[in-house]
């Protein structure tokens, strides 16, 4: 370990960056049940059980990628940011398919190492004014809170008004009000894995009020379903729509990546 990541160089032991790893890990895994939450509700080939097996593979790689290649005490995955903007603005609003939109972040993606290799990233992100930054990163979390409200039914359409409360008599939406507080308490108190333990313990309650039911067959350990792969459509990409729709995805990826 200590001639891998030169650990007394940089100030630290073993034991350090095993609990290090640990409370990353539980900060950070709700990806696993988010994201395949999210992606899965676009249907048509990209189900929740292929997306959790692509998270968790590209997690772990990009990880390793991270440790071994950079040798820095960084864990990576899929940001929620992009990929709430890929699942309900790009695919459900803007009509595109999903085949097209992943083609597209697969191109940005190449495009974004390009231009990180030759400094021209930061020269970007650099020209975009400070404030921009902030309020780009700030709107996409309020869209991410915004789809969490409307899913969980706390706010609805309608009634005269582009938003309103939900009714806070259905069990659903008092759990997810239930669950929300306990996120917001245990985050607040800095324990490790706040948004994890609250999904959890959501979880738990809402099998006993009826509201989550166990599959059929269900087993505590299976395989996972296979993941996705190269999954591309590059039959539009020299038309304007789809240069466009690369643009957009790469200005947010490089506001986000420099916010």
């Amino acid at each position: 370990m200590e001639k891998i990541f030169e650990l007394q160089k940089h100030g630290t032991t073993v034991s350090r960056e095993i609990l290090a790893g640990l409370t990353t890990f539980l900060t950070m895994s709700y990806i696993l049940a988010v994201n395949p939450e999210m992606l899965g509700s676009i249907g048509n080939g990209m189900t929740p059980g292929a997306v959790f097996t692509a998270t968790a593979i590209s997690s772990v790689i990009a990880t390793l990628f991270m440790a071994f290649l950079a040798k820095l005490p960084v864990a990576l995955a899929p940001g929620m940011g992009l990929n709430a903007f890929f699942t309900y603005t790009v695919v459900h609003g803007m009509g595109y398919s999903w085949q097209i939109a992943l083609t597209a972040v697969f191109l940005e993606g190449i495009l974004f190492i390009i231009l990180s290799a030759f400094n021209v990233r930061e020269a970007i992100v650099s020209a975009i004014p400070t404030n921009m930054k902030k309020a780009v990163a700030v709107g996409i979390g309020l869209f991410i809170a915004l789809i969490g409200f409307s899913n969980s039914r706390i706010v609805m359409g309608g009634g005269g008004t582009i938003l309103g409360l939900g009714n806070l008599a259905d069990p659903g939406v008092f759990l997810a009000i239930i669950g929300l507080i306990i996120i917001i308490v245990l985050y607040s108190l800095k324990v490790p894995g706040a948004i994890l333990i609250g999904i959890l313990a959501t979880t738990v309650l809402s099998i006993p009020m009826g509201i989550t039911e166990l599959p059929k067959g269900w087993k505590p350990f299976s395989v996972p379903a296979a993941p996705l792969l190269f999954k591309f459509d590059f039959s539009s990409i020299l038309s304007f729509k789809f240069f466009w729709l690369l643009f957009v995805i790469f200005i947010i990826k490089v506001v986000l990546e420099g916010k």
